[in-house]
């Protein structure tokens, strides 16, 4: 009697398990997808300033040369 009640807890408790364990995987991957972008952005942070810059000055200078305003 006693062993079948262990065996009835049994599947409840791995379900239990099995539920946190896709929680810590589902964060682990958000976590480990956040770092890859946060890394991506830091390795391109300079040369995309760069070329966002390049382009204002395009954008406002090349207009305003055109019109005279400069």
């Amino acid at each position: 009697m006693a062993e079948e009640t262990t065996k009835a807890t049994g599947p409840i408790r791995m379900t239990a398990i099995n539920r946190m364990m896709e929680s810590i995987r589902y964060k682990a991957q958000i976590l480990a997808r956040t770092n890859k972008l946060d890394s991506g952005i830091m390795d391109s942070g300079i040369i995309g300033f760069a070329i966002g810059l390049a382009l204002v000055m395009i954008f406002i200078l090349v207009p305003a040369l055109l019109l005279g305003g400069i």
